[in-house]
């Protein structure tokens, strides 16, 4: 009983912590993973992650809250290097929590999300160290602080902030969406950061409690979203091999809900999108159940979400090319989980355009062969892949390099044929072929049967 008393009196002091200075020192473990987290100790820890850990952390803010709290974004990856190790570009994974100021759990999501990776980076955690070294996770642990000084929803202008985002704002039966999108200094922020940090996002993640759930777009219609294999897949494999926590379209899975950060993040911006909802049993005081244990199921998810980001965008490799003539048959296989169209195979001298394919749909872990004409008898171009990384119309388009070293390439005329069907039909039909030439030569080999008599005068 004394110990639950002495944990109450923790989580008191704690919810007037904004009122405390800056010289205040966070309490440390066993505590610190069992009280709300608040803005005053958030803003110690962070500081403190970013002094202790500068390979890894790199402290910002995306701007203030209405009362001028700083917005931090803890940036985790392994900065001595920009890029992977292979010279390509690391993903971008993008999560935020604390919408809402009473949603504690969430903000617990996402502070655990940040503090998993530092430690397992500092444990020689192999997980960590490859995600951290082929990614970037950017994490604002709390947008509202504001309203989780005064334990409310709302920010301080009573305004509900994952309604207030420029995406069909104000067209579902809501509450306090604010006087007009971006109306609150917070979601300002917040779209500013995705708009100039991380625009071209593989992933993004807000954080919430209410309704143990998984949630993706849209929150305006009940119809499944153009990118829907891609969000399938992630439910299907999820529901196999680590939780059975819902995931469904918001809409559906919620209620009508419009102008949020999710369908902002998908509909303007492109990215992959969820809203993870933990449940709303809050923490109760007394309790030693620690954040790792308490939302272990959901950082499983987490961790499986940020550890095959690579997949979450259409992957489209060239595996064999063939000009004949004027006709360029190709075979292009999708190695991600969304799908993608309006694709084309390019063949480019600098920047003018010397011939393209017919536009293509690649369906997620597809695999296809496609004839397309017109090819110029020019030489001198190169090969590249122009698409979109998902379906949705805002997602980022990319022109990227085929690797000609890695690709079998074959330019030929009728009078080829026969080398290429050695090509496609492999070794065997060589070998017979080089039988049949080499036993129909003028000169054959000495055979048993063509013997000259031997000199008698040499027998004994």
């Amino acid at each position: 009983m004394r110990s639950a008393f002495f944990m109450l009196g923790v989580l008191l002091c704690a919810s007037f912590s904004g009122l405390v200075s800056a010289e205040q020192e966070w309490p440390g473990e066993p505590i610190d993973n069992h009280v709300h987290l608040t803005w005053a100790t958030l803003t110690l820890e962070v500081n403190e992650w970013a002094d202790d850990n500068p390979d890894i952390v790199d402290l910002t803010s995306t701007g203030q809250s209405e009362l001028g709290k700083t917005l931090w974004v803890v940036r985790l990856s392994d900065w001595s290097m920009e890029t992977k190790a292979n010279g390509s570009a690391k993903e971008i994974i993008y999560i935020d929590g604390g919408h809402h100021g009473n949603e504690y759990l969430g903000t617990a999501l996402a502070w655990l999300s940040a503090k998993w990776y530092i430690n397992g980076w500092n444990d020689g955690n192999e997980e960590a160290i490859q995600v951290l070294q082929n990614s970037e996770i950017h994490i604002l642990i709390m947008l509202n602080p504001d309203g989780n000084d005064i334990d409310t929803r709302w920010n301080i202008n009573q305004v509900d902030l994952n309604r207030n985002y420029d995406h069909y704002w104000n067209t579902c039966p809501t509450t306090q969406p604010g006087s007009s999108a971006f109306s609150e200094s917070e979601t300002a922020a917040n779209s500013n950061y995705m708009n100039t940090e991380v625009p071209d996002a593989d992933l993004y993640v807000t954080m919430h409690t209410g309704v143990w759930i998984m949630l993706y777009p849209w929150g305006k219609w009940p119809e499944q979203p153009s990118d829907w294999e891609l969000f399938h897949y992630i439910r299907d494999d999820v529901h196999e091999s680590i939780s059975d926590i819902p995931i469904q379209n918001a809409n559906q899975g919620l209620y009508p809900n419009c102008g949020t950060s999710r369908d902002y993040g998908y509909g303007v911006m492109g990215y992959p999108t969820f809203t993870f909802e933990t449940d709303d049993e809050q923490f109760v005081p007394g309790t030693f159940e620690s954040l790792h244990d308490r939302l272990g199921e959901e950082m499983d998810v987490m961790r499986y979400l940020i550890d095959n980001v690579w997949y979450w965008r259409a992957r489209l490799v060239l595996d064999e090319l063939l000009v004949d003539d004027e006709d360029v048959t190709y075979t292009i296989s999708n190695l991600g989980h969304a799908s993608t169209r309006n694709a084309t195979l390019q063949y480019i001298d600098g920047t003018n355009i010397l011939w393209e394919s017919n536009n293509f749909t690649a369906n997620a872990t597809d695999s296809f062969t496609a004839t397309s004409s017109g090819f110029p008898s020019v030489e001198g171009g190169e090969w590249r892949l122009s698409y979109q990384k998902r379906v949705v119309d805002s997602a980022q388009w990319v022109n990227e390099t085929v690797e000609l070293s890695t690709l079998e390439v074959y330019s030929f005329s009728n009078s080829d044929i026969t080398l290429l069907w050695i090509l496609q039909f492999g070794a065997l039909p060589l070998f017979v072929i080089c039988f049949a030439f080499w036993w129909s030569r003028e000169e054959k080999p000495f055979q048993l049967g063509d013997a000259e008599p031997l000199d008698a005068e040499l027998v004994d």
